[in-house]
């Protein structure tokens, strides 16, 4: 059966262009790392692929979220603890105070120590985070929770601002975890505590006259009320952390699989790449070898 010269050509530069789409594509897959190049490659392939992707950013986005909202808890853990402690120390004033062998001069200098823890707690209960929003202020977080207009009777210059709403924020798929407290209890336990720097610093006053026993005693009934529901607050923050921190630990396994299982399918083998690139150009050379050695020959070489 005979060729002729221009079926030859035809086949032998197909032949040729295949060689080289294989090894263009190879080189491509080396030079990317990536075993699929494009959908057509693997159609379900690329379709696992894309579903882990997927999957992997949502599980990115959940541990961001995490990461932000320990942050946020753990800056009003550290406020309500700081709290926590003035409280505990204007309780030990009060207690030492209703000591009825205390002189009007005694109270009067304890009254400038419960002044500055006043002014602290007010301080503490206004707090705000990196981003200029208040901590304590439910959903109102641009609101100062704790205001004080100075003029109002003793008594009733402190009053809460904010609201008992709760910031929330995703943390996994239709799991939603708070962000916030609430501090609203500090406004009534600040007038107490203004009533009773009113009273200690009354020259001459008696702290075994009933009415100001019955104040001082109901001013450390507030403290105490109060540090009792922070400490609450603050255990159910610390239990947050402990839920975010497990819940962290799933998603950084969920992770972990997600990236081994897209090596497995996506990521191209350069062991076995170099082995068909080394095949694919021996026989590219060989291709264009034998192309070159055919076309010198001529009938006229066999008469």
């Amino acid at each position: 059966m005979r060729i002729s010269t221009t079926q030859y050509h035809s086949t032998m530069s197909s032949t040729l262009q295949t060689a080289s789409s294989r090894l263009e594509t190879i080189m491509q897959q080396m030079s990317t790392g990536k075993k699929l190049l494009r959908p057509s490659d693997d159609p379900i392939t690329d379709v696992r692929l894309s579903r882990l992707n997927r999957e992997e950013a949502a599980v990115k986005q959940y541990r961001d979220n995490i990461g932000a909202l320990k942050v946020r808890l753990r800056q009003n853990e550290t406020s309500l603890d700081s709290m926590n402690a003035d409280l505990q120390d204007a309780r030990d004033l009060m207690v030492w105070a209703l000591d009825g062998s205390n002189t009007s001069e005694d109270v009067a200098a304890m009254s400038a120590s419960l002044k500055a823890i006043g002014d602290s707690l007010f301080y503490g209960a206004n707090a705000k985070d990196q981003e200029g929003r208040y901590l304590f202020s439910g959903t109102k977080t641009a609101t100062q929770p704790i205001a004080y207009d100075p003029t109002q009777p003793v008594g009733t210059r402190y009053s809460y601002q904010g609201n008992l709403g709760q910031q929330q924020v995703v943390v996994g798929n239709g799991v939603t975890q708070d962000v916030n407290v609430t501090v609203q209890e500090m406004a009534g336990t600040l007038n107490q505590l203004d009533q009773a720097v009113g009273l200690l610093a009354t020259p001459g006053v008696s702290v075994n006259d009933p009415a100001t026993r019955a104040q001082l005693t109901a001013t450390l009934g507030a403290i105490d009320d109060t540090k009792a529901k922070f400490g609450s607050k603050i255990a159910h923050l610390g239990g947050m952390q402990n839920i975010l921190e497990t819940l962290d630990g799933n998603f950084a396994n969920v992770s972990l699989s997600n990236q081994q299982a897209l090596i497995d399918l996506g990521q191209l083998d350069y062991g076995d790449a170099v082995i068909k690139l080394n095949g694919y150009t021996e026989a590219a050379q060989a291709t264009q070898k034998a192309y070159a050695r055919v076309s010198q020959l001529s009938l006229f070489d066999a008469i």
